[in-house]
């Protein structure tokens, strides 16, 4: 029988530094809990504690074993470098809102009852949008318990998918032209009281307490938004963001419509009579919150943060991320923010304003300087790309350009200043990730390039070599005049095959040189922007015409699995 100890492990260095995620989360959920309890407090003295909950989505392809194995591209890399686009893919959304094949559901019912040995109270199961894209969730949980069970579900999946002979995709973007997959993080604060701090109330104080808690992370949002860029950065997210149905790299809060008239008529409202609710004196009039904030519009579902209803849905973490990475990020900001709330309020209250007034100012200027981050409309359209520049918001597309606001002063300050992670810490954790960003490119380029030369042009021209016999053939036994006409045709694929083939030699050959002198430069930093300026695109220009290849050289002759087997295999 098999039997499984779970341990929960931090790691340190010999001088003190931290070596993992655990760590710095657990810094990052204490300072959080006492800034926000000491917010919290302003409204129910009984409030003791503060804790961050999280509920992860986690997407993820599946695919026939043995189709994953003639694959090297997905087999070295977790995705393909190569493949056309199937004639059907998720253009009818069918898979979406089908039934789940037999095969898969034995696979997922198989993972929630090893799941549930576990302690990891998975519960949703379903189809996603793209063919053979699937998603599970749990019952949400306390932020790091919740972060353990995402690590140990991750492997559990790819364990139980070997029984099934099944191979799961976690790479967020293992086919290109269809949806990636991300990991959904839902957060949010709750008290010890049993009182979730993103959920509306019924009364006026306990919708004063809501604003103040989402007014304060739409600030923290808009103070450090390149922050949380940093910590959803990956050389697989850079293909999932922005890309079919994925939100941009752009940080923008979505809160809804009813929210944002709320917050509007907030910034311009004057001091109005006299109100009071459950003991709280209000000079001031706090809107109507519905308790139920449903949006009527889709739009949430395009933001990378979207608020739906009583939590917080950061929905640009990739699949393949470590759920500790964004959320320490997250508590980190919002901490840092409330502390500085509660300093500003304390200011005003010193001058003799009234505990509420002091509460309500100091709403008031933060709804007005955060008011750039919010955006209700499509942010899959380019609309909104010209939109955000107008702003002034970051499109930091590439993780190099994303990583670098971890060595920045103001970035090692928030750290270090809430001793979450020090400077030290910090830079670590900088030249770690480009170094594996640079590292993962580098093997895409190796396996893209031993691909081409030794399996897509030995085909192509075994290929060409049979349409050249057979105009030879032709032109034995038929006239001039019918040859010319009947060859044509040939003729102009044996041309166009030799022309991708000339093409994919010389780029194949640029890609190698940009490779060699991205490898010969010292400073990791000027090394991981040489791969993704120079190097990345080699990659997607000789994808152009291999793809183009694939769809002239004989189907039995093609040496990969097309995406119409890799997606619709069941």
């Amino acid at each position: 029988m098999e039997r499984t100890l779970c341990v929960p492990t931090i790691f340190v260095s010999y001088t003190g530094e931290a070596l993992d995620y655990k760590t710095p989360l657990l810094k990052s959920l204490a300072i959080l809990d006492k800034n926000a309890t000491a917010v919290a407090k302003l409204f129910d003295r009984n409030v003791t504690k503060v804790y961050a909950t999280l509920g992860w989505e986690q997407e993820y392809f599946l695919v026939d074993a043995a189709l994953f194995k003639a694959r090297p591209d997905l087999a070295l890399t977790g995705r393909t470098v190569f493949g056309h686009a199937s004639a059907k893919d998720q253009q009818l959304s069918d898979h979406y809102f089908g039934t789940i094949h037999e095969r898969v559901l034995n696979y997922m019912m198989e993972l929630e009852y090893e799941a549930h040995r576990l302690g990891i109270p998975v519960k949703t199961r379903h189809n996603e949008v793209a063919p053979n894209q699937f998603e599970l969730a749990p019952v949400f949980e306390e932020a790091n318990i919740s972060v353990d069970h995402n690590q140990l579900m991750m492997h559990l999946m790819e364990k139980v998918a070997r029984r099934h002979d099944f191979q799961v995709l976690l790479h967020e973007k293992p086919y290109k032209g269809v949806n990636g997959s991300g990991k959904h993080n839902n957060w949010s604060v709750a008290t010890d009281t049993g009182v979730n701090l993103l959920s509306p109330g019924k009364t006026t104080a306990s919708n004063f307490r809501f604003l103040t808690f989402m007014v304060n992370i739409l600030k923290a949002v808009e103070r450090y938004s390149d922050i949380l860029r940093a910590h959803i950065a990956s050389a697989g997210n850079d293909h999932r963001l922005g890309a079919h149905e994925a939100p941009p790299a752009i940080i923008s809060v979505f809160i809804g419509s009813q929210l944002s008239a709320t917050l509007d008529e907030i910034e311009k409202q004057t001091k109005k009579g006299k109100m009071t609710s459950n003991g709280f004196n209000l000079n001031i009039s706090i809107p109507k919150i519905p308790e139920i904030l449903l949006d009527n519009t889709d739009r949430n579902r395009t933001s990378p943060f979207a608020f739906t209803g009583n939590k917080f849905e950061f929905r640009a973490v990739g699949s393949t991320a470590n759920c500790a990475s964004p959320m320490l990020a997250l508590n980190t900001i919002v901490a840092d923010q409330l502390r500085d709330f509660y300093h500003d309020v304390d200011a005003l209250r010193k001058k003799n304003l009234r505990k509420d007034e002091a509460i309500f100012q100091v709403l008031k200027r933060y709804i007005t300087e955060s008011k750039k981050i919010r955006f209700e409309g499509n942010n899959y359209g380019d609309e909104w790309l010209k939109e955000a520049k107008k702003r002034g918001l970051n499109n930091i597309v590439s993780t190099p350009q994303a990583l670098k606001i971890l060595l920045h002063k103001d970035t090692v300050k928030l750290f270090d200043s809430n001793q979450v992670l020090t400077e030290r810490e910090l830079h670590a954790r900088y030249e770690i990730q480009l170094e594996n960003y640079t590292k993962k490119v580098q093997i895409e380029s190796r396996v893209l390039g031993d691909l081409a030369k030794n399996h897509i042009i030995p085909i192509a021209i075994r290929y060409q070599n049979t349409l050249i016999e057979n105009v030879r053939g032709l032109k034995e036994v038929l006239d001039s005049k019918t040859f010319v006409k009947l060859s044509r045709n040939q003729l102009q694929t044996i041309k166009e095959i030799s022309e991708h083939v000339e093409v994919i030699k010389d780029q194949v050959a640029d890609m190698l040189e940009e490779r060699k002198k991205a490898n010969r430069i010292e400073d990791m930093e000027k090394q991981s922007v040489a791969y993704n300026e120079h190097v990345m695109p080699c990659l997607e220009n000789i994808r152009y015409h291999v793809d183009k290849l694939e769809l002239m050289v004989d189907d039995e002759l093609w040496p990969l699995p097309k995406y119409r087997e890799l997606l619709f295999n069941k």
